[in-house]
């Protein structure tokens, strides 16, 4: 197999560093796309971008903080159109499972011209120990909407696994797939069992969206960090479609997704649900 020359956007980010260590790993040359890194990139800087898609063949691509904000289409429209300048062979984008507006950005990688594979992924196993949810879960108070919600919970190792193998695969070309583990559990599942891996009492505390943005406005978090939390907790979470497992990690992998146990347990082995 050919080494090829690979920008993952979003390199050091939940996705984006393992697919670059794995990558790395089977002898790829490797472009982090990142602000910290040169050439940078940026994505509130599309004068950089050119640059960072310079001798590069094939990109992953990962829009912070989601591709459901405002701005993001005409991000990825722009940087479609830079790839293509830049004779890009290939796209992989990382999109939301269940997210309408999402589904806009997804259409522009689409009609490219690009070969492409888009990776729809559903809530990341990930967001209770890097993520908004850790600090709660070491203040022992876990309190969210959509308490009902059955989330079919997906790790980003398989989400990284799947996005390499359709970086470097041509069978991928022109697939949509779309990532979840392999059974759901709602929050309080899910916070039961951190709360037994770690050896901790956590409290879970059903509120209603409006309390939870209240107390989000309350803490002075970011408005379009606000915004996102609540589109995700009322389009994404109230849609009971987003419950759906699929075998998409399976097929691809040809191993059954990690579980959540799994992932609660080699996680509690860190420490990080108990460093305070």
């Amino acid at each position: 197999m050919k080494s090829e020359n690979i920008l993952v956007i979003g390199g050091t980010g939940k996705t984006g560093k393992r697919i670059v260590q794995q990558l790395q790993e089977l002898g790829h040359h490797i472009r982090v796309g990142s602000r910290s890194n040169q050439p940078s990139f940026d994505w509130h800087q599309p004068e950089g971008w050119a640059k960072a898609l310079e001798g590069m063949d094939k990109v992953y691509i990962t829009y912070q903080p989601d591709l459901a904000v405002p701005g993001a289409l005409a991000a990825i429209e722009q940087l479609v159109k830079e790839a293509q300048k830049a004779r890009i062979k290939k796209l992989v984008l990382l999109s939301g499972k269940g997210e309408r507006e999402a589904q806009l950005c997804e259409q522009v990688v689409i009609h490219s011209g690009i070969a492409y594979t888009i990776v729809r992924a559903s809530w990341f196993h990930q967001n209770f120990s890097e993520s908004f949810l850790l600090d709660p879960i070491l203040e022992g108070v876990v309190a969210l909407p959509q308490a009902a919600a059955k989330i079919p919970f997906v790790d980003v190792r398989d989400i990284a696994a799947v996005a390499v193998q359709a970086l470097l695969d041509e069978k991928h070309h022109g697939h949509i797939y779309q990532l979840t583990g392999p059974r759901t559990l709602t929050f309080k599942d899910a916070i039961n069992e951190i709360a037994k891996a770690s050896n901790r009492t956590i409290t879970f505390i059903p509120i209603s969206v409006s309390e939870y943005r209240e107390g989000m406005y309350k803490a002075n978090l970011p408005k379009d960090f606000i915004w996102l939390i609540e589109y995700l907790f009322t389009e994404v979470l109230g849609n009971p479609s987003n419950s759906e497992i699929t075998g998409d990690i399976e097929k691809i992998l040809g191993s059954k997704p990690i579980d959540f146990s799994e992932y609660a347990q080699q996680t509690a082995a860190t420490g990080i649900w108990n460093k305070k």
